[in-house]
């Protein structure tokens, strides 16, 4: 029996390209990765900028826009609340007297209220607070009168009430030029108080004599308050 021809053994493929490919997976897989570079002007081409309505508000005030200054109050008597000039004192004048002469103190008090200044008077048996304490309410009326007239006379030396309201009307205003004003009538000049004597007083009396010089020392004391 002839014997069939004997076919050819397959040849084993080369190992070479397989070994190629993995070593260039593993080169590949081993890169870094590079980056494509950006153009700035495209950058900015693509990025829409936020229109003025999306934009935040700037911080801060505004420098086109002034503060507004704080309202000033405007008082009764037409002066400000700031307690500037003659309006900062409820009273022109306090007049200090003795209770004897009480009608006197009422003709001065008119006369200085009916005058074209028209200025604004304390006399304390008609403005003081009904109820109120009698020291308390004198030493009120001294700190919110500008000036205080003192009205010397022989019950005023007698009376130490008056007395009080003396040293008291002095202590609210020890060197204030012309906001204590004394007033002597019926009284030799050797009789002005000792406490005094460091400040001229007006001597005589009625509306052509002493009462027109505290009328104007007031007035004038006043003016220099605007």
């Amino acid at each position: 029996m002839a014997s069939s021809p004997s076919l050819p053994a397959p040849r084993s493929r080369s190992k070479k390209p397989l070994g190629k490919m993995a070593d260039w997976f593993r080169q590949a897989l081993s890169r870094k990765p590079t980056k494509t570079p950006v153009c700035p002007e495209s950058t900015r081409s693509d990025v829409s900028e936020p229109s003025s309505s999306d934009r935040p508000p700037p911080l801060g005030p505004s420098p086109a826009v002034s503060p507004t200054p704080p309202p000033t109050h405007v008082g009764a008597h037409g002066g400000s609340s700031g307690g500037s000039g003659r309006w900062s004192k409820d009273y022109d004048v306090c007049v200090c007297h003795s209770e004897e002469d009480l009608a006197a103190a009422q003709e001065l008090v008119s006369y200085l209220e009916g005058s074209a200044a028209g200025l604004r008077c304390f006399l304390q048996l008609r403005d003081a607070t009904p109820g109120g304490a009698i020291v308390s309410e004198l030493c009120q009326a001294l700190s919110s009168s500008h000036c205080r007239v003192l009205l010397i006379t022989q019950g005023f030396l007698r009376d130490p009430w008056c007395r009080y309201q003396m040293l008291q009307a002095l202590s609210e205003a020890p060197g204030a030029e012309g906001r204590t004003i004394p007033l002597m009538s019926g009284l030799p000049r050797a009789a002005y108080p000792a406490e005094l004597r460091f400040m001229y007083f007006v001597d005589g009396w009625g509306p052509d004599g002493g009462f027109r010089q505290v009328k104007e020392a007031v007035t004038r004391y006043l003016q220099t308050l605007s």
